[in-house]
Protein backbone atom coordinates (compact mmCIF):
# COMPACT_ATOMS: atom_id res chain seq x y z
CA UNK A 1 0.00 0.00 0.00
CA UNK A 2 2.63 2.19 0.69
CA UNK A 3 4.09 1.39 -2.65
CA UNK A 4 1.05 2.55 -4.23
CA UNK A 5 0.54 5.67 -2.20
CA UNK A 6 4.53 6.99 -2.94
CA UNK A 7 4.02 5.85 -7.14
CA UNK A 8 0.63 8.01 -6.90
CA UNK A 9 2.17 11.37 -5.28
CA UNK A 10 5.34 10.49 -7.42
CA UNK A 11 3.17 10.35 -10.85
CA UNK A 12 0.72 13.54 -9.54
CA UNK A 13 3.81 15.73 -9.07
CA UNK A 14 5.41 14.97 -12.11
CA UNK A 15 2.25 15.51 -13.90
CA UNK A 16 1.34 18.79 -11.99
CA UNK A 17 5.22 20.00 -12.79
CA UNK A 18 5.10 19.44 -16.40
CA UNK A 19 1.77 20.82 -17.76
CA UNK A 20 2.57 23.67 -14.60
CA UNK A 21 -1.10 25.29 -15.15
CA UNK A 22 0.30 28.27 -13.41
CA UNK A 23 2.74 28.79 -16.50
CA UNK A 24 -0.37 28.95 -18.88
CA UNK A 25 -2.21 31.83 -17.10
CA UNK A 26 -0.13 34.54 -18.96
CA UNK A 27 -0.76 32.83 -22.38
CA UNK A 28 -3.90 32.16 -21.42
CA UNK A 29 -4.97 35.62 -20.76
CA UNK A 30 -3.25 36.56 -24.12
CA UNK A 31 -5.59 34.48 -26.23
CA UNK A 32 -8.37 35.17 -24.67
CA UNK A 33 -8.42 38.79 -24.22
CA UNK A 34 -11.37 39.56 -26.07
CA UNK A 35 -13.03 37.33 -24.46
CA UNK A 36 -15.81 37.89 -21.26
CA UNK A 37 -15.59 36.25 -18.10
CA UNK A 38 -18.36 33.36 -19.01
CA UNK A 39 -16.84 32.47 -22.12
CA UNK A 40 -12.93 32.18 -20.34
CA UNK A 41 -14.38 29.75 -18.35
CA UNK A 42 -16.31 27.83 -21.52
CA UNK A 43 -12.50 28.23 -23.11
CA UNK A 44 -10.74 27.07 -19.75
CA UNK A 45 -13.23 24.26 -19.70
CA UNK A 46 -12.15 22.86 -23.62
CA UNK A 47 -8.77 23.20 -23.22
CA UNK A 48 -8.72 21.43 -19.85
CA UNK A 49 -10.83 18.55 -21.31
CA UNK A 50 -8.91 18.49 -24.41
CA UNK A 51 -5.60 18.27 -22.88
CA UNK A 52 -6.45 15.89 -19.99
CA UNK A 53 -7.86 13.48 -23.27
CA UNK A 54 -4.55 13.53 -25.12
CA UNK A 55 -2.59 13.10 -22.12
CA UNK A 56 -4.61 9.82 -20.99
CA UNK A 57 -4.21 8.68 -24.90
CA UNK A 58 -0.69 8.98 -24.90
CA UNK A 59 -0.60 7.47 -21.42
CA UNK A 60 -2.93 4.69 -22.74
CA UNK A 61 -1.26 4.01 -26.35
CA UNK A 62 2.27 4.23 -24.97
CA UNK A 63 2.96 0.52 -25.31
CA UNK A 64 1.84 0.09 -28.40
CA UNK A 65 3.42 3.28 -29.83
CA UNK A 66 6.80 1.58 -28.67
CA UNK A 67 6.04 -2.06 -30.11
CA UNK A 68 5.49 0.23 -33.44
CA UNK A 69 8.45 1.94 -34.09
CA UNK A 70 10.49 -0.52 -31.91
CA UNK A 71 12.21 1.74 -29.07
CA UNK A 72 12.09 0.46 -25.59
CA UNK A 73 11.27 1.89 -22.53
CA UNK A 74 14.62 2.45 -21.67
CA UNK A 75 15.36 4.14 -24.29
CA UNK A 76 12.64 6.60 -24.02
CA UNK A 77 12.85 7.56 -20.69
CA UNK A 78 16.48 8.53 -21.46
CA UNK A 79 14.92 10.59 -24.43
CA UNK A 80 12.77 12.05 -22.37
CA UNK A 81 14.49 13.23 -19.43
CA UNK A 82 17.17 14.66 -21.61
CA UNK A 83 13.90 16.79 -22.94
CA UNK A 84 12.84 17.65 -19.54
CA UNK A 85 16.03 18.92 -18.72
CA UNK A 86 16.09 21.17 -21.21
CA UNK A 87 12.63 22.12 -20.35
CA UNK A 88 13.80 22.37 -16.91
CA UNK A 89 16.26 24.73 -17.78
CA UNK A 90 14.31 26.89 -19.11
CA UNK A 91 11.74 27.03 -16.02
CA UNK A 92 14.44 28.18 -13.74
CA UNK A 93 15.85 31.25 -16.00
CA UNK A 94 11.83 32.01 -16.70
CA UNK A 95 12.04 31.67 -20.06
CA UNK A 96 9.30 30.54 -22.09
CA UNK A 97 10.09 26.09 -22.61
CA UNK A 98 10.71 25.94 -26.71
CA UNK A 99 10.11 22.60 -26.31
CA UNK A 100 6.33 23.77 -24.79
CA UNK A 101 4.98 26.70 -27.03
CA UNK A 102 6.83 28.66 -29.43
CA UNK A 103 6.41 32.59 -29.96
CA UNK A 104 4.42 32.17 -33.42
CA UNK A 105 2.51 28.97 -31.86
CA UNK A 106 1.06 32.02 -29.49
CA UNK A 107 0.74 34.42 -31.95
CA UNK A 108 -1.04 31.91 -34.64
CA UNK A 109 -3.59 30.70 -31.87
CA UNK A 110 -4.65 34.69 -30.91
CA UNK A 111 -6.12 34.27 -34.50
CA UNK A 112 -7.09 30.53 -34.14
CA UNK A 113 -11.12 29.54 -34.03
CA UNK A 114 -10.84 27.69 -31.18
CA UNK A 115 -7.64 28.71 -28.86
CA UNK A 116 -8.71 26.28 -26.27
CA UNK A 117 -7.59 23.86 -28.56
CA UNK A 118 -4.68 25.70 -29.91
CA UNK A 119 -2.68 26.70 -28.45
CA UNK A 120 -4.07 26.31 -25.03
CA UNK A 121 -5.03 22.18 -24.64
CA UNK A 122 -1.84 21.53 -27.20
CA UNK A 123 1.27 22.47 -26.67
CA UNK A 124 0.54 24.53 -23.97
CA UNK A 125 -1.15 22.13 -21.17
CA UNK A 126 -0.24 18.78 -22.97
CA UNK A 127 3.21 20.07 -24.65
CA UNK A 128 6.13 17.13 -26.03
CA UNK A 129 7.18 17.29 -21.91
CA UNK A 130 4.10 16.29 -20.38
CA UNK A 131 3.23 13.38 -23.45
CA UNK A 132 6.70 11.99 -22.90
CA UNK A 133 6.02 12.25 -18.93
CA UNK A 134 2.71 10.09 -18.96
CA UNK A 135 4.00 7.27 -21.34
CA UNK A 136 7.22 6.56 -19.02
CA UNK A 137 5.27 7.03 -15.80
CA UNK A 138 2.56 4.55 -17.45
CA UNK A 139 5.32 2.59 -18.50
CA UNK A 140 6.78 2.22 -15.13
CA UNK A 141 3.37 1.41 -14.06
CA UNK A 142 3.02 -1.53 -16.29
CA UNK A 143 6.59 -2.74 -15.49
CA UNK A 144 5.47 -2.89 -11.64
CA UNK A 145 1.79 -3.45 -10.88
CA UNK A 146 -1.25 -3.31 -13.74
CA UNK A 147 -3.03 -1.34 -11.46
CA UNK A 148 -0.75 1.02 -10.68
CA UNK A 149 -1.98 2.63 -14.10
CA UNK A 150 -5.00 3.93 -12.54
CA UNK A 151 -2.52 6.47 -10.22
CA UNK A 152 -0.88 8.24 -13.66
CA UNK A 153 -4.65 8.43 -15.35
CA UNK A 154 -6.12 10.13 -11.81
CA UNK A 155 -3.28 12.22 -12.03
CA UNK A 156 -3.60 13.82 -15.33
CA UNK A 157 -7.54 13.71 -14.80
CA UNK A 158 -6.12 15.93 -11.17
CA UNK A 159 -4.05 18.26 -12.58
CA UNK A 160 -6.80 18.73 -15.91
CA UNK A 161 -9.17 19.96 -13.38
CA UNK A 162 -6.71 22.01 -11.59
CA UNK A 163 -5.81 23.62 -14.97
CA UNK A 164 -9.45 24.32 -15.19
CA UNK A 165 -9.52 26.02 -12.12
CA UNK A 166 -6.28 27.84 -12.50
CA UNK A 167 -7.66 29.14 -15.79
CA UNK A 168 -11.27 30.18 -15.11
CA UNK A 169 -9.39 32.37 -12.64
CA UNK A 170 -6.64 33.77 -14.27
CA UNK A 171 -7.64 37.02 -14.15
CA UNK A 172 -7.46 37.10 -10.02
CA UNK A 173 -4.55 34.53 -9.83
CA UNK A 174 -2.18 37.23 -11.95
CA UNK A 175 -3.44 40.34 -10.23
CA UNK A 176 -2.69 38.28 -6.92
CA UNK A 177 0.52 36.73 -7.93
CA UNK A 178 1.68 39.29 -10.47
CA UNK A 179 4.61 38.27 -12.37
CA UNK A 180 6.85 38.12 -9.77
CA UNK A 181 4.91 35.24 -8.00
CA UNK A 182 4.38 33.61 -11.12
CA UNK A 183 8.07 33.69 -11.71
CA UNK A 184 9.16 32.19 -8.76
CA UNK A 185 6.85 29.35 -9.19
CA UNK A 186 7.88 28.85 -12.46
CA UNK A 187 11.26 28.45 -11.57
CA UNK A 188 10.21 26.19 -8.37
CA UNK A 189 8.51 24.16 -10.71
CA UNK A 190 11.80 24.46 -12.89
CA UNK A 191 13.98 22.96 -10.18
CA UNK A 192 11.45 20.00 -9.40
CA UNK A 193 11.15 18.78 -12.81
CA UNK A 194 15.05 18.62 -13.36
CA UNK A 195 14.67 16.30 -10.50
CA UNK A 196 12.33 14.31 -11.95
CA UNK A 197 14.39 14.34 -15.41
CA UNK A 198 17.32 13.14 -14.09
CA UNK A 199 15.43 10.53 -12.01
CA UNK A 200 14.02 9.35 -15.79
CA UNK A 201 17.53 9.26 -17.07
CA UNK A 202 18.80 7.31 -14.41
CA UNK A 203 15.88 4.95 -14.50
CA UNK A 204 16.57 4.39 -18.02
CA UNK A 205 20.52 3.95 -17.81
CA UNK A 206 19.91 1.35 -15.40
CA UNK A 207 17.20 -0.97 -17.24
CA UNK A 208 19.43 -0.10 -20.39
CA UNK A 209 23.18 -0.69 -18.79
CA UNK A 210 23.08 -4.67 -18.41
CA UNK A 211 21.59 -5.36 -21.96
CA UNK A 212 24.34 -3.28 -23.43
CA UNK A 213 27.23 -4.38 -21.20
CA UNK A 214 25.70 -8.13 -21.99
CA UNK A 215 26.02 -7.25 -25.91
CA UNK A 216 29.47 -5.81 -25.68
CA UNK A 217 30.68 -9.03 -23.47
CA UNK A 218 29.81 -11.25 -26.40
Amino acid sequence: MSELAEFSFVAFSAVFVIVDPFAAVPFFLAVTAREDEARRRRTALRAALVAGSVLAGFALAGAVIFQLIGVTLAAFRIAGGAMLLITASDMVRTRTPSTRVTEGEVREGETSEDVAIVPLAMPILAGPGAMATVVVLMGRARAEHAYFAVPVLLSIAAVSAIAYLIMSQAAGVDRVLGRTGLNILERIAGILLAAIAIQFVIDGMAEALPGILAAAGR
